[in-house]
């Protein structure tokens, strides 16, 4: 594929095997539309397939939004007989793809990240914000509720009491609010935002592939599962890392006293 790519409403960009996905609708403060759902599900399964980044970065363009929610004209069209369509399928599958992808996703949140912005950001793998950004699931006061997936994944990272809260109230939170109840994990500066979550990436390019994908489908089994469960899923995954070889060369090199090579390119 080709590593820099410009749609109607999204970009792509890949530099050292670090992608780069940026919502690129800034005049309607990059607004979840359908069209702009199906480029990001386009470019994403393109990645995942073509091999030639380590990790993606979800960002959105200009200082004032990462995604100030869904498109409201696309809301105000829904219908309850169209929830039921594909259409509505297509919303929740775009967190979905973040959620299960082979690479480890983050959003880098810059200025409102509102309603289906969230729900976006919700799924990736980590979250960091810009000090100026302000987050929230205003459904509510459109007299719906988040509809693609935002109840049950915010409630997963900061606990059902202020899930509730932001759910039923609507009311946005700071940056640093947000990091304080386990929102997003790190605020930073508005110009330092994107070099932060590079050095994130770098630290995950470090790491192996394979027992970094199962790490994180690791964590995220245990808000289903049991704790036997999810131990005895958590032990077969332990295995899988075992049958990659990653561990071979991780206590090699942990005894000569080096960094690990688990990739065969940087």
């Amino acid at each position: 594929m080709n590593t820099d790519r410009q749609l109607t409403r999204t970009r792509l960009e890949i530099e050292d095997r670090i992608a780069v996905l940026t919502l690129s609708d800034a005049e309607r403060l990059n607004a979840m539309s359908l069209p702009m759902r199906e480029e990001c599900i386009a470019l994403l399964r393109e990645l995942e397939e073509g091999g030639e980044a380590d990790c993606v970065i979800i960002t959105g363009e200009g200082p004032r939004a990462f995604s100030a929610g869904a498109d409201i004209n696309e809301v105000a069209r829904r219908t309850m007989a169209g929830e039921l369509s594909t259409q509505a399928q297509l919303r929740r599958e775009l967190p979905r793809l973040i959620e299960g992808l082979r690479l480890p996703t983050l959003a880098a949140i810059n200025g409102f990240c509102l309603g289906a912005g969230l729900e976006l950001a919700l799924a990736c793998t980590l979250r960091i914000a810009s000090e100026s950004a302000k987050l929230g699931l205003p459904e509510i006061n459109l007299g719906v509720i988040p509809g693609s997936g935002g109840t049950q994944r915010l409630a997963r990272l900061v606990g059902l009491g202020r899930a509730m809260e932001l759910v039923t109230l609507g009311e946005p939170i700071t940056a640093p609010e947000a990091c304080r109840i386990g929102l997003v994990n790190s605020v930073h500066p508005g110009g330092n935002l994107m070099d932060a979550a590079r050095d994130i990436c770098r630290k995950w390019q470090s790491k192996g592939p394979v027992s970094l994908i199962l790490a994180r489908d690791a964590v995220l089994r245990s808000a289903d599962a049991d704790i036997q469960s999810g131990m005895d899923y958590e032990n077969k995954l332990f295995a899988l890392c075992l049958a990659s070889g990653e561990c071979d060369e991780g206590v090699k090199a942990f005894l000569e006293k080096r960094k690990p090579k688990f990739r065969s390119r940087p």
